[in-house]
């Protein structure tokens, strides 16, 4: 059967851009935050990207209402009991994720539903195992913006049912038409893995005085053809889950390679986080 109610925990950049996403495929979404003033800044958040879309020509005023009709916002994680897809979409915290987890596989009440993670990061073992289904739970990780990035990596675990990953891999594919590839479950999984040591070095080229941050970026976008520079990049996911990344990526493999560079940390240490804050390598106040 296919997936017709879905639910998001997380309404903040990449939760909402799902939940966007979802709707204007027809699903019944309800997006869960922690607070009244969360989801209201969420529910604004995708009613401007929807309206946005509208002044661009990618979508229509009927459209719209009929994707807006689809989303649901509450504080409540009861509202999640008869889903079919909870995607998770909260900090890069383990314990926060875990506990997360825990408290959904309580409330959904479907013997079949799946519960799936969007970390960068974070092993989806780790989750699986806060749950009392563990075969249910996969990643599906979404890239930013989720409504114009095509890319979905779902991620099976040693103990992923392989209905359950064949489920939500299609669910991304013929529902929401994005591309699928799938991964292990590994830090980084397949694009972080070759990204980030790329972001890395190009902040420790920054930190080092080896060149500008502006000759950096138009050196990759002009030269290898990225569409955005490696510390632009950086602003965007946010340079506190760049560290996430990168910490996570270390007590996983033990490599330098994926060290966090000491100007990013000490970058987010000083709220430095990209365009979420207004400030990161630039500013976009």
């Amino acid at each position: 059967m296919g997936i017709e109610k879905v639910g998001i925990v997380g309404g903040g950049q990449m939760g909402r851009g799902i939940a966007e996403v979802c709707a204007k495929a027809g699903v019944d979404v309800v997006v869960v935050e922690m607070t009244e003033e969360l989801m209201e800044k969420s529910r604004s958040g995708v009613e401007r990207s929807l309206n946005r879309a509208v002044e661009r020509g990618k979508l229509d005023e009927p459209g719209r209402d009929a994707a807006l009709a689809k989303l649901t916002f509450s504080t409540d994680l009861a509202s999640f009991a008869d889903r079919a897809l909870v995607i998770e979409a909260v900090v890069e915290d383990l314990g926060v994720k875990q506990d997360l987890f825990a408290r959904i596989d309580r409330i959904v009440e479907a013997d079949d539903a799946i519960l799936a993670s969007n970390t960068s990061s974070i092993s989806i073992t780790q989750l699986a195992i806060s749950t009392e289904r563990p075969q249910s739970v996969v990643g599906m990780h979404f890239f930013n913006p989720a409504q114009i990035m095509p890319l979905v990596e779902v991620i099976s675990t040693v103990i992923s049912d392989a209905g359950v990953v064949e489920r939500a891999a299609s669910f991304a594919s013929d529902t929401l038409g994005k591309t699928v590839v799938h991964a292990k479950d590994r830090a980084g999984f397949i694009v972080n893995k070759l990204l980030c040591p790329y972001i890395f070095e190009a902040i420790r080229m920054h930190e080092e005085g080896f060149a500008t941050r502006e000759d950096i970026d138009a050196a990759m976008v002009n030269g290898a053809g990225h569409p955005m520079g490696p510390l632009t990049l950086s602003d965007l996911i946010g340079n506190d889950t760049m560290l996430a990344i990168a910490d996570a990526f270390m007590e996983e493999y033990q490599d330098p390679r994926y060290a966090a560079p000491p100007l990013l940390r000490r970058m987010v240490e000083a709220g430095l986080l990209g365009r979420k804050s207004g400030q990161g390598f630039y500013s976009y106040s």
